[in-house]
């Protein structure tokens, strides 16, 4: 039935309604990087198998870091559904970050999730209070049209206090300001694409993930590893896509030669992981 048609429901309702959508959505987020962290492999990156190219963090350090952040997820799609102004999301976003930061003795496990599923969380909330579409073009367009210049702002008082780095001082921050564009443009493509060859949602997280390491400048990989570490990465990444990614009979192979080598290099893709995950979550969301 078309929103139009629909009986309004009484306030009290809506809220009701409202709190449960909430708390589906900060659920499935939850999940999205849970997914992210049981996938291997994994190159650099923690997993349930080994720790990558971390002396400092293992999976129980992000388990500990996803229980701390379920909460947030909640507030951020409520603070769409009310039309909340950019300040608002960036405090519900410090404070997210000093309970990971609390919950995991100091460690950044999730700041760049914190970013990116929150701006989807609150992207997701606000279609819903305009009764629009739950589709990839409608979200970005909230993210762009709502908060899109207060992001613009944001990466660029970022960028003065770190202009040594790729992306205007962060990754997450650039790709917020242009409305995730590697989430859109790059990761949901690649996942679509392998879904839709028949391969399974573990061989298109693979498949996804490579993708987007091939195409970002993660400034976690330019921080552990410089220049010529994000080169590597990106070259290794573009390789094995070139080769067919998953749709090779030796993917397995080569992604684990990819993953020794990171580790050996103490490369870590955080950025593209982060970018997984949110691109897992817009995935689930506009899914029929």
């Amino acid at each position: 039935m078309t929103h139009h048609l629909e009986t309004p429901r009484p306030p009290s309702a809506q809220r009701h309604h409202n709190r449960a959508f909430c708390l589906g959505i900060a659920r499935l987020a939850v999940r999205c990087l849970y997914a992210e962290l049981t996938l291997h492999p994994k190159p650099g990156l923690v997993s349930l198998v080994d720790n990558g190219s971390h002396g400092d963090m293992s999976a129980a350090t992000f388990l500990r870091s996803l229980f701390a952040l379920r909460h947030y997820f909640n507030h951020i799609c409520q603070a769409g559904i009310d039309d909340a102004p950019f300040s608002v999301l960036k405090e519900l976003g410090i404070a997210a970050e000093q309970r990971m930061l609390q919950a995991t003795g100091g460690i950044n496990t999730h700041r760049g999730a914190i970013f990116s599923l929150g701006l989807l969380c609150a992207a997701i909330g606000r279609a819903r209070a305009q009764h629009s579409a739950l589709s990839a073009p409608a979200l970005r367009a909230i993210l762009l049209l709502r908060w899109g210049s207060d992001l613009a702002d944001h990466t660029q008082v970022a960028g003065a206090h770190g202009r040594h780095a790729p992306a205007a001082g962060g990754g997450a921050r650039a790709e917020g300001a242009l409305g995730l564009p590697s989430v859109f443009e790059v990761g949901l493509p690649a996942l679509q694409t392998t879904l839709s060859a028949g391969r399974g949602m573990r061989y298109a997280r693979i498949d996804t993930l490579f993708s987007l390491m091939a195409h970002l400048d993660d400034s976690n990989v330019f921080h552990r590893g410089g220049a010529d570490g994000a080169r590597t990465v990106q070259r290794r990444a573009q390789q094995f896509m070139a080769m067919g990614g998953t749709a090779n009979t030796h993917w397995h192979a080569a992604a684990m030669a990819c993953h020794r080598l990171f580790v050996e290099q103490k490369l870590s893709p955080g950025g593209a992981a982060d970018l997984l995950a949110a691109t897992c979550l817009v995935h689930a969301v506009i899914a029929p």
